[in-house]
């Protein structure tokens, strides 16, 4: 299986960061990567980083036009292990969940989940009003994984990059990818350096 792609889609959500960082960690796992950007993405690209477009295309294998409806992740027939959308907007989750998709990534995200591949969604928003929760809750029923880029403070990050990289290293699990930069909880050294002593422990120090 490591030779079929993985399908990244960046939508225009702010948090164009981890979509960044997931091509990259997939090119060190020498995973081919095929990437579908939306131009709202284009936007928050030039808003929240110094890169470029250019700098973004390089880290993909292959680089679709969003706009091409007739590009091969439109058709199941084309193979990919599954995709990821890192960051995924409200409006491009809710538009997966009608299955009335307006562009190739929310297209390709449909194909994912009609056939029965891994679908994760990495949606950045808050608060959530009812309807939200309520599409969130159809596309799990659908088969998608919703996972919002939640920082993991046990594992003591002391930047921004470490705490993006955990989480794409978390999103990475889910296809059985291990980037080497999860601190693992139990597993680690690391994990457990900052766990509160128990009152039993603290009696005894007393």
């Amino acid at each position: 299986m490591s030779n079929i792609p993985l399908l990244v889609g960046i939508s225009g959500a702010s948090g164009v960061i981890y979509g960044v960082r997931l091509l990259a960690a997939l090119r060190d796992l020498g995973v081919e990567r095929h990437l579908v950007m939306s131009h709202s993405a284009e936007v928050t690209l030039a808003l929240e980083t110094d890169l470029k477009l250019a700098d973004v295309h390089a880290l993909a294998n292959v680089v679709y036009n969003c706009a091409d409806i007739a590009a091969a992740p439109s058709s199941g027939s084309a193979r990919f292990r599954g995709m990821i959308v890192a960051p995924c907007s409200v409006r491009t989750m809710s538009e997966i969940a009608t299955g009335v998709t307006a562009s190739l990534l929310t297209r390709a995200a449909d194909v994912t989940l009609k056939e029965r591949r891994r679908l994760v969604l990495m949606v950045r928003e808050t608060p959530l009003h009812t309807g939200h929760l309520r599409t969130m809750t159809a596309l799990s029923e659908m088969g998608a994984i919703i996972a919002p880029p939640v920082p993991s403070f046990y594992a003591a990050p002391t930047t921004i990059e470490q705490m993006v990289d955990h989480t794409i290293g978390r999103m990475l699990d889910l296809f059985d990818l291990d980037t080497g930069r999860v601190t693992r909880w139990g597993q680690d050294a690391t994990s457990t350096r900052r766990r509160p002593a128990s009152k039993r422990s603290a009696k005894k120090a007393d």
